[in-house]
């Protein structure tokens, strides 16, 4: 039955070579948040490069609970494993803190590698985390991360899963300590660097300087800390990944909002139709044609029946 297609699942080691190669490109990687598998599609037909497994929108969209750290390690893996089977693209994966200290880094790293992800980042705040826009965090010791970080790079078995240490110490200690530890992370074997909530254009220009040539992470948050600056002038100040963790989840639900608004007042929604997806593009979407065909032609090359 060989001859039957059966579109496979693309394989984690080749999603973590095209985000590397597109790290190296020298264009900036913009990488849109998605909180389900849904969500992780609409990055994927849009065309990025690659998507990124949110913990607030996760948190928010599928738990109905704030960013502030209640989403546990099983949790975060079971969307992992949803948006992978869903998409073609690499996953950059929000693992919080690792959730834990040492081993349960290693742990995670083992767990999310095998289960696809291309790229994991860890934060140096104490367990539990804040969102890195709120305030009230409380920072590990610098040493501990780096401690956390090695362990994170000494635990993966595919050199090419990315790791991102993020820095939390902006807010907490100013932007001299957070530069700091983002040199000794990058000491711990850190891949790329997310330090996160500057307060200025002046402050994101600064941290370009300082890490010339490493993969840097500018967090865009619509109405956070962080100036709203366009992916072209972050990419001019040295940033390699745009990162805009939860703006599809963000329209997504004022476009709920209006939707179920326009059904409370109007009481019918065929004349909201035109914004809506379409019954086909849905089905498309969806893969329920190319299901279909599959299930057709393995009965028929069985013999079997397919009921009416």
């Amino acid at each position: 039955m060989s001859e039957i297609a059966v579109r496979p699942v693309r394989a984690a080691a080749e999603r973590r070579v095209d985000l590397r190669a597109r790290l190296a490109s020298g264009s900036p990687l913009v990488l849109p948040g998605a909180s389900d598998a849904a969500g992780a599609m609409l990055v994927d037909r849009a065309g990025f490069g690659a998507c990124y497994a949110t913990g607030a929108g996760i948190s928010n969209a599928q738990f109905g609970l704030p960013d502030i750290g209640l989403v546990s390690q099983t949790e975060i893996l079971q969307q992992l494993q949803r948006m992978f089977a869903a998409t073609s693209i690499p996953l950059v994966v929000d693992t919080d803190t690792g959730y834990g200290g040492v081993p349960s880094v290693i742990r995670t790293v083992q767990i999310f590698e095998l289960a696809g992800a291309s790229g994991l980042q860890l934060e140096d705040q104490v367990m539990p985390k804040r969102c890195g826009h709120f305030d009230g965090h409380t920072l590990v010791d610098s040493r501990e991360m780096q401690a956390k970080v090695a362990a994170a790079v000494a635990a993966r078995t595919d050199p090419n899963l990315l790791i991102v240490a993020r820095t939390d110490a902006r807010g907490v200690l100013g932007l001299d300590e957070a530069l700091r530890r983002g040199h000794a992370y990058l000491d711990a074997g850190a891949d790329a660097l997310f330090l996160e909530a500057p307060r200025s254009i002046e402050e994101m220009e600064r941290i370009g300087r300082e890490f010339a040539g490493v993969p840097l992470v500018a967090n865009i948050v619509e109405g956070g800390k962080t100036p709203a600056v366009p992916v072209a002038e972050l990419a001019g100040m040295g940033f390699t990944i745009v990162l805009f963790a939860n703006f599809l989840m963000r329209a997504m639900l004022r476009a709920g909002q209006d939707a179920l608004a326009h059904l409370a007042t109007e009481g019918e929604t065929d004349s909201y139709a035109d914004r809506l997806l379409s019954w086909s593009d849905r089905q498309e979407m969806f893969r329920l044609g190319e299901f279909g065909e599959v299930e057709d032609a393995f009965l028929s090359a069985w013999g079997a029946a397919t009921e009416a």
